[in-house]
């Protein structure tokens, strides 16, 4: 019923639309592990230094404060008096 041309031709495409999907799947693992690979690089440290900034204020503002006679206080005193 199908011309033995027409079906070779069909078997080739299909065969072609099989490769562009493994192709496709391959950069669509790639772009993923890249972003997880990107999270795990930038956005976590900016997570871990949100908690280790006020601290190293702390240590380089509290002994200023004392030289001045200056009551001590904290960052987190200074963040909610600034309103944030």
């Amino acid at each position: 019923m199908i011309d033995p041309e027409l079906a070779a031709k069909l078997d080739e495409i299909g065969e072609k639309a099989d490769r562009a999907f493994r192709a496709a799947e391959s950069v669509r693992k790639y772009l993923f592990w890249t972003g997880v690979v990107t999270v795990a690089l930038v956005v976590l440290p900016l997570i871990g230094l949100m908690f280790a900034i006020p601290s190293f204020i702390n240590s380089y503002v509290n002994p200023i404060n004392e030289a001045a006679g200056n009551p001590t206080t904290s960052t987190t005193d200074l963040v909610h008096s600034l309103g944030l």
